[in-house]
Parts: C-alpha cells; sequence; structure tokens
C-alpha cells in the first residue's frame, strides 16, 4: 500500500506504472499541458491527478524536454 501526506510546499508525488506516471500535485505545480487539460487530469479538493501515458510523448520530444514529466521541475 502507498501512503503519503501532502503538505502545502511539498514536491508532487510520481507513481511509475507499466502504461505510464500517475502524478499528485497541487495546482501551483501542475505544468503547461496539465493546465491546459490536454492530458488527462482529475481534481480531487486541492489535488491534481494527472496521467502522462507512455505513449502520450510525441516522437519528437526526447527525455529531458522541458515538458517530460519525469524531469524534475524547480518551484518558487
Amino acid at each position: 500500500m502507498l501512503r503519503c501526506t501532502m503538505a502545502v510546499g511539498l514536491m508532487a508525488v510520481r507513481i511509475k506504472l507499466p502504461g505510464g506516471t500517475l502524478k499528485v500535485k497541487m495546482y501551483r505545480e501542475l505544468r503547461e499541458r496539465e493546465r491546459a487539460r490536454r492530458i488527462p487530469v482529475l481534481r480531487m479538493g486541492s489535488l491534481y491527478f494527472t496521467w502522462w501515458s507512455n505513449r502520450q510523448r510525441p516522437l519528437n520530444d526526447p527525455p529531458g524536454a522541458p515538458d517530460d514529466p519525469d524531469s524534475p521541475r524547480a518551484t518558487l
């Protein structure tokens, strides 16, 4: 069982699954694709659940691109 506690100021929780990556974030941590709903996003209270499918990344986007779901991103 995976159990996480999120508080203001903590990083997003990333769960790697066979078909992609499930992330749990707060609104300010969302990327442009997530805010524009170009990927599946579910809001529950103040938490956003986003699904980054392994097949969603365009072929010309190399790993580590600015919108790569697995790259770390600094928040202010």
